[in-house]
């Protein structure tokens, strides 16, 4: 038998996993060693740091996307940052020397910002920092969020919104449990926020949570879920909500039970706000922020809105945008700015205009950040139909004939192989049962790698 096809995946995330298992386990195809790279010394991408602490279901996606990595033929390197002018990153010509493909699985890792007087002052941040701060991502470790506050705002009405609203909701005792970690459960232990405002500037509708989720900010034991029903009947759907997706018409029914009820006088409140756009974040005497001003908008009969002149106030001391991710350029890769994306065709990566020979995208950094986790295994499919339709041509490139793993080492590189992740978990177990609690995640660059070195 010939060499096999040598492929590196860049992002360990489930695209990068499902681009990986596709490729070692479709039928009659030319024998193929995949190397899954990750900037982190930890595999799982937005499985592990992105996903609620509290929602284990999808958190146990780790064991499908474990059962991948442990193949005979995938390897997983951590450690090991990608890109041309990244700090001590392995270029993309370094990559394509080393492997007759590339699949670039990078997600889209920024978030849309509001474009808003005061967006950036003390108290005003993304949710994504908020999710990785509570996640443990070891870039957000020398983050620090005051949750001790009256009141909180988020703008934005899709699942990640929920998922931080239901976060500051919680009481610590109840997140105990998970693997959030210490720092986080010990700021939310010193006191949470007795409102939370969630705010979209469409109609219920349109707002983008699943039914599931919505459900769950109503289920925590010491908060309760708000509407206001004159808000609900703005929305030319809730008369007639018969001709709107499943989804959709489920969310209606459940804001309207909670609109009709009694107050439970429960200790927090999550208010649901529909029908406002935020126009400015405002400070307070000491320059923080103490509320913001919303514009109240109306249907405008296209299924947009428009803003009708009249504004309001909500008091908060922390506000958390989430109005959506953007995908950012990956050095040596081409990228559309508009789109968010790397341009390609079918996963082929386009240079101008022309398939890139060796280089593809799956997941978001293809198709923009669109799509549940489910989603990446047929984008994965796709891109990787395509690579293996190319392979007569890809085995004709010349590459190094070393081991990828040596050559990164002998260039400067220390990455992480499986053995030192799994030194990382029991690290994380050690950690849980010195604070009498399950397994807690080590939140920073230099714990991380410092047990990921146990394995040598």
């Amino acid at each position: 038998m010939g060499d096999p096809l040598r492929v590196a995946v860049v992002g360990s995330g489930p695209s990068g996993v499902y681009t990986a298992q596709a490729l070692v386990e479709r039928q009659g195809t030319p024998d193929v060693a995949v190397d899954v790279l990750d900037r982190l010394p930890c595999p799982y991408g937005l499985v592990r740091y992105g996903v609620a602490p509290d929602h284990e279901k999808i958190k146990s996606l780790q064991d499908t996307l474990r059962r991948v990595l442990e193949h005979p033929r995938v390897r997983f390197l951590g450690n090991v940052p990608v890109g041309r002018n990244v700090p001590g990153g392995v270029g993309t010509e370094e990559l394509l020397s080393l492997y007759h493909a590339v699949v670039y699985c990078v997600g889209a890792a920024a978030d849309r910002r509001l474009g808003i007087p005061g967006e950036d002052l003390p108290g005003s941040f993304s949710a994504t920092d908020f999710v990785s701060w509570y996640s443990a991502h070891p870039d957000a470790a020398a983050y620090r969020f005051a949750l001790g506050v009256r009141s909180a705002v988020v703008i934005g009405v899709g699942n990640v919104a929920v998922d931080v609203a239901r976060f500051l909701a919680h009481d610590a005792d109840e997140l105990r449990g998970t693997d959030v970690p210490q720092a986080a459960l010990d700021t939310l232990a010193a006191g949470s926020p007795a409102d939370v405002h969630v705010v979209g500037r469409r109609g219920p509708s349109q707002a983008k949570f699943t039914t599931k989720e919505l459900r769950e900010l109503d289920a925590l034991p010491d908060a309760e879920a708000v509407v206001r029903r004159e808000e609900l009947e703005l929305d030319p759907a809730y008369g007639a909500p018969e001709a709107l997706p499943a989804v959709a018409r489920r969310n209606l029914g459940v804001l309207d039970g909670w609109a009709r009820r009694e107050p439970r006088g429960r200790a927090r409140r999550v208010r649901l706000r529909f029908f406002l756009r935020p126009v400015e974040v405002l400070a307070g005497r000491e320059g923080a922020v103490r509320a913001v001003r919303f514009e109240r908008t109306a249907p405008d009969g296209r299924g947009g809105v428009t803003g009708t002149g009249r504004y309001e106030e909500i008091p908060a001391e922390l506000v958390l945008r989430s109005v959506g991710y953007r995908g950012v350029p990956l050095p040596g890769l081409p990228f559309d700015r508009t789109a968010g994306t790397v341009p390609h065709e079918a996963g082929r990566v386009l240079r101008a205009g022309a398939p890139s020979p060796g280089e593809y995208v799956a997941g978001w950094i293809k198709r923009g950040p669109t799509g549940v986790i489910g989603t990446n295994r047929s984008c994965a499919k796709e891109t990787v139909r395509s690579l293996l339709e190319d392979a007569g041509a890809l085995l004709g490139r010349r590459i190094s004939g070393a081991d990828p793993l040596r050559a990164l080492r002998a260039s400067g590189h220390e990455p992480v192989g499986w053995h030192g992740w799994l030194d990382i978990e029991r690290a994380e177990t050690e950690l849980g049962r010195s604070l009498r609690r399950e397994r807690v995640k080590i939140p920073d660059w230099e714990g991380l790698l410092a047990a990921a070195r146990r394995a040598g």
